[in-house]
């Protein structure tokens, strides 16, 4: 019994002078791996107008069910997307989300992405709907270092 108090003390007294790895979390926060799969951003072109052009490929790859999309028509006057129409609206239910990944590579457009924010939570479940407002990225902004878009 001596032997086993006396191993687990010194296992105890091993990490007592080892450096800390504890980070400050709302000051530091630790950096994501490249392929970490956070919250999901829309993105648009440069000249502003969004990518996604509402062709319903994500909603239908969703294993879990998580997006719902509603079509609507660019007219010659407002347009919102480079296509014929848009998402006039874009919802993705985050409870449900498995964060696959599925929606990214289904997107043609390049339109969504898995982004690095993990801080998801909150209080009450209807918080977890994110419509297409709360998703859409600032032209030029992205929180996700490291995508490289083709067009």
């Amino acid at each position: 019994m001596v032997a086993e108090l006396m191993k687990g003390l010194s296992i105890t007294l091993s990490h007592f002078f080892k450096k800390p790895v504890t980070l400050k979390y709302p000051d530091v926060k630790m950096p994501m791996y490249p392929r970490f799969r956070g919250l999901h951003e829309l993105h648009r072109y440069a000249n502003g107008l969004e990518r996604c052009v509402c062709c319903g490929l994500c909603a239908a790859v969703c294993p879990a069910d998580a997006i719902y999309m509603e079509a609507a028509e660019n007219t010659p006057t407002q347009r919102f997307s480079a296509g014929e129409r848009y998402a006039r609206r874009y919802e993705i239910d985050m409870l449900r989300c498995i964060f696959c990944g599925y929606c990214e590579e289904a997107c043609p457009e390049d339109a969504i992405f898995l982004g690095h924010n993990f801080e998801l939570s909150d209080y009450s479940r209807d918080s977890f709907l994110y419509s297409k407002e709360q998703l859409l990225v600032p032209v030029g902004m992205t929180n996700t270092p490291g995508i490289v878009r083709g067009r």
